[in-house]
């Protein structure tokens, strides 16, 4: 039996393609999607990059959570990493869900040590829910999804 060629698609990939391209963004969303986008891409590039700066606060949070000083420019590295994949829009929803994937552990971090709860151990929630509010806002093929949206 012969597979299909690499330039195969079947009716339901057509079919969502077309249903994605044809969704407007209303410009409301568009633009709020995109503040709350640029603010949390500005935070993470600037934990990332004093975190590769090895900075001496940066330094004794990480011994307080219990993580070697060797360790800081590799976590600052993957967050920088998973923040350009996020920044860039077509892997854009693929680096939310690595960048949620990295705030979990952060969370876990934060109450392994046992921190506040509301005020640290959570904060990385509050801003994973700020990186995909602001992606659904400003990109169509999330909403494609929304079973409470017509």
């Amino acid at each position: 039996m012969l597979s299909p060629g690499p330039n195969f698609r079947s009716k339901e990939d057509k079919v969502m393609e077309s249903a994605v391209r044809t969704l407007s963004v209303p410009k409301w969303k568009l633009w709020t999607g995109r503040v709350i986008s640029v603010i949390v891409i500005l935070f993470l590039l600037f934990d990332s990059v004093v975190k590769l700066m090895k900075l001496a606060p940066v330094k004794q949070a990480c011994l307080e959570l219990g993580y070697p000083e060797s360790l800081i420019v590799p976590i600052g590295a993957l967050l920088l990493i998973c923040t350009v994949v996020y920044l860039i829009p077509r892997t854009s929803i693929f680096g939310a869900v690595l960048l949620t994937g990295y705030l979990g552990g952060a969370v876990a971090s934060q109450v392994r040590v046992g921190n506040p709860l509301f005020s640290q151990a959570l904060f990385p929630i509050y801003f994973g829910a700020l990186i995909w509010v602001g992606l659904y806002l400003r990109d169509a093929r999330l909403r494609v999804f929304n079973p409470f949206e017509s």
